[in-house]
């Protein structure tokens, strides 16, 4: 490995890694926490739990979002769950087989390390949830209940009937309004994170602009937390809000913080169809439903045309003529298998010609055998909200006719590098939750991403910044003052000046959605070196076309959302680029990453151990050159190396 890539993984057998790295790792004095000052960017699960938990230790947090409220953050869509290995239905669960799936579910491309603790940890974040009254669902003895998701053979997930996330983000929520009351926590809402500012290669704090007054406002730290998702909204269409961005992670890149896997993005597939040609964003129906129904299309074309023409409806094609094709595929786990799995599935029924609905871009995912096995009234009570928001945007009623779904681009699991700190390589800068490159390796598994944003933000970072800040003590809080501070506000200043100046009378969204169509054709669910190397020039031209064609309206002194939308789209450009470039390099499919020159002839992945058995880590080295790759090669100590198979 790289020196500059030290992941420092502890000494010792794999279950002792987290015990002997805590019992080694640094502390600050209750009276040294309150002259000690850190960032936190993002009020998700990861952000506001940490922001929660340093403030609850003493430090001095300033926390930043651009809703109005933190709760508003992405997490509060993360309806289906969040596992943990407590093994409640006595059906063989532990901390070493949810490590195991994990493992598995990413296709072997991320840190044994780092996962097996993420295993471990899993146990106390539901015990810390429970404390916080999330209302997690019970069984009729009052125990707490699970269900069953992708990728496991085993129910470990938890749930709050179809809203989880949200009441995950109200507990995290109301403990981060504790320490705002007891004056440890200071929360900046309608402020958008726009550079980091460092000095000797450290992070020293962040420049912002608020999105009301568009002032630009400094702010220094001893550390900075990154926690401000992932990247997905690259595609334009994703399951993500229209919040969501990459920019922060942009710019932290271009500040010295190597951006890793790039390329692994997940597809989840579980989502409502595209159903309009002005459609911003899409919305997915949680993973969870997987666990009671059962997906399928047609047999017979002449059936998926007569569906297409009305002449008949799902519930008149009878089972002799329907597919359940992940059953038939794979009947170890059936419809539970992974998500990458399912949407490539999904996909190749409907390129052959068997996809419903009228742009034949969907399959069914069919409650009608739970409904009538447990009662409508056991099942409402589970997903009564998912089912209403399927039928609000689709004016179709799920109690009496199967769901259509199609895969839709979902979760990064690329995101900045980190050590096992979850410092990136800018010192005293960290990332955690989706804005790392995650522990979910090139695939994520449904309800882990709650799991792991809680295990950064309770149970690992507040422990591992302590050791960083410990050598900070006495050190006083940054100047805002100092030439690095001044030198980046005019940078952000020339940036905003530079993109109001565009005066074209073309829409930022229509250069948007043209590079999310590309994007989803040639980076989507499948990958070719000739479609991607297509990109290339063709990322450039639209590029260009938008610094020429574009304008935008209004004033930076106001709201602005052209303004924030071309902000963004710069920064889009910068990350659809690097997750080009690093698809094009890693010629092996693994997890959702899939290169079309790179399968077994019953179409599932084909890795490469042999040469691409490493994190992919790129270093910014300037607008005008090539980053530079840099390899944290994966080494498993005491897991054994298997083909990925769900049969």
């Amino acid at each position: 490995m790289s020196a500059i890539l030290d992941a420092k993984i502890p000494e010792g057998p794999l279950e002792k890694k987290w015990t002997i790295h805590k019992e080694s790792l640094k502390t600050v004095s209750p009276a040294n926490r309150k002259k000690m000052h850190i960032i936190v960017v993002g009020t998700g699960l990861a952000g506001a739990s940490a922001a929660a938990a340093l403030g609850e230790q003493g430090y001095r947090v300033n926390v930043f979002c651009m809703s109005d409220s933190p709760r508003r953050a992405h997490s509060v869509s993360a309806q289906g769950g969040i596992n943990a290995a407590k093994n409640y239905r006595n059906d063989n669960d532990s901390v070493r087989r949810l490590f195991l799936d994990t493992l598995q579910g990413g296709d072997y491309r991320s840190r044994e390390a780092n996962v097996y603790r993420l295993a471990q940890v899993s146990n106390a974040i539901i015990d810390h949830c429970v404390a916080l009254g999330v209302p997690f669902a019970r069984d009729y003895a009052g125990y707490l209940d699970n269900r069953s998701f992708g990728g496991a053979q085993v129910s470990r997930t938890f749930y709050a009937r179809g809203q989880t996330g949200q009441q995950l983000l109200l507990a995290v929520y109301s403990s981060l309004n504790r320490q705002v009351a007891a004056g440890n926590v200071t929360v900046h809402s309608r402020e958008q994170m726009m550079d980091l500012v460092t000095e000797n290669g450290q992070a020293r704090g962040i420049m912002t602009r608020d999105m009301v007054t568009g002032r630009i406002n400094a702010y220094p730290a001893h550390a900075v937390v990154l926690a401000t998702g992932g990247y997905g909204n690259v595609y334009y269409l994703s399951t993500n809000a229209k919040h969501s961005n990459g920019s922060a992670l942009v710019q932290c890149w271009k500040k010295g913080a190597f951006f890793a896997n790039p390329s692994f993005v997940q597809i989840h597939p579980t989502c409502i169809p595209v159903h309009g040609e002005y459609q911003s964003k899409l919305t997915l129906m949680s993973e969870s439903l997987r666990n009671e129904g059962r997906i399928w299309v047609p047999t017979r074309k002449e059936d998926v045309l007569a569906l297409r023409e009305g002449k008949i409806k799902p519930s008149d094609i009878p089972e002799e003529r329907r597919d359940y094709y992940l059953e038939r595929r794979y009947p170890s786990y059936g419809n539970l298998v992974p998500r990458d799995v399912a949407s490539r599935a999904a996909r190749e029924r409907c390129d052959a010609g068997f996809g419903v609905g009228k742009t034949g871009r969907a399959v069914f995912l069919d409650l009608s055998g739970a409904i009538a096995k447990d009662g409508k009234a056991c099942i409402e009570s589970k997903y009564g909200n998912l089912f209403q928001i399927y039928e609000k945007i689709t004016g179709d009623d799920p109690w009496k006719e199967p769901m259509q779904i199609y895969p839709a681009i979902h979760y990064t699991m690329g995101g900045l590098w980190v050590d096992y700190n979850l410092m990136t390589t800018v010192k005293g800068l960290y990332a955690i939750g989706e804005a790392n490159f995650s522990d979910h390796g090139a695939n994520r598994l449904g309800a882990s991403a709650l799991m792991q944003g809680l295990a950064d933000g309770l149970f690992i970072l507040p422990y591992t910044i302590s050791d960083y800040l410990a050598g900070k003590i006495g050190e006083p809080c940054p100047d805002t003052a100092t030439p690095p501070f001044v030198q980046v506000r005019g940078d952000v200043q020339k940036r905003i000046d530079r993109i109001m100046a565009l005066k074209g009378n073309v829409p930022v969204d229509v250069f948007h959605r043209e590079l999310g169509n590309m994007m989803w054709e040639h980076a989507g669910i499948a990958k070719s070196a000739e479609g991607l190397s297509s990109l290339i020039s063709r990322l450039g031209v639209l590029e260009e076309r938008f610094r020429n064609e574009a304008g935008i309206t209004g004033s930076q002194a106001t709201v602005n959302q052209e303004l924030e939308k071309a902000i963004h789209l710069e920064d889009y450009f910068t990350l659809a680029g690097l997750m080009v470039q690093d698809a094009l390099h890693r010629e092996e499919s693994c997890g959702s990453h899939f290169r079309i020159e790179s399968q077994t002839k019953d179409g599932e992945t084909l890795r490469d151990d042999d040469r691409f058995q490493y994190v992919a880590a790129w270093e910014y080295k300037g607008q005008a050159e090539a980053p530079l790759l840099y390899r944290e090669p994966l080494v498993y100590e005491e897991t054994r190396m298997t083909e990925r198979k769900y049969i």
